[in-house]
């Protein structure tokens, strides 16, 4: 008798052992993978994006007296790239815009919107997410074209 009451003791003690086991380990399960969508880079073009000021100034003219008040201003164009899904066309500019990397056009992209950015990977180049701003998105007008021209055919 003894030997069964040491055996269900032991089978008792390592059920709530994995048990505990199983609730810790629950939260700690890897996280799903982002969901990504695809789209097609079609242009690239150069946007103005701000006004650089530089002053004219000389440490020799500051103490003689004859440099002029006047600033050079140039203005400071931006990477907004047009990125076109199947449904929706984007229009998107680095968010880092001291570094932008330069994209291929004509190639296919993976993104996603993850706040108030969306995070774009290049697969074929070096698969690196880089963040962008989205300036503006507009529905595709050929694509719903295309969709009504297929359902009024089906009918």
């Amino acid at each position: 008798m003894r030997q069964t009451d040491v055996s269900t003791g032991g089978n008792m003690k390592k059920f709530w052992t994995l048990a505990a086991l199983a609730f810790v380990a629950l939260p700690l399960q890897a996280k799903d993978k982002p969901a990504y969508e695809k789209g097609v880079l079609l242009q690239m073009d150069s946007s103005s994006c701000g006004y650089s000021e530089k002053d004219n100034k000389t440490l020799a003219g500051e103490i003689l007296g004859t440099d002029n008040q006047h600033k050079q201003t140039q203005q400071v164009l931006c990477q907004e790239y047009t990125l076109q899904t199947e449904r929706v066309t984007y229009r998107i500019r680095p968010k880092d815009d001291k570094h932008p990397a330069l994209l291929p056009i004509g190639e296919q992209a993976q993104f996603r919107i993850h706040k108030d950015k969306l995070l774009l990977r290049m697969i074929e180049t070096d698969d690196k997410e880089r963040e962008y701003v989205v300036v503006s998105m507009k529905p595709r007008t050929d694509e719903a074209q295309n969709q009504s021209a297929s359902i009024h055919a089906v009918r």
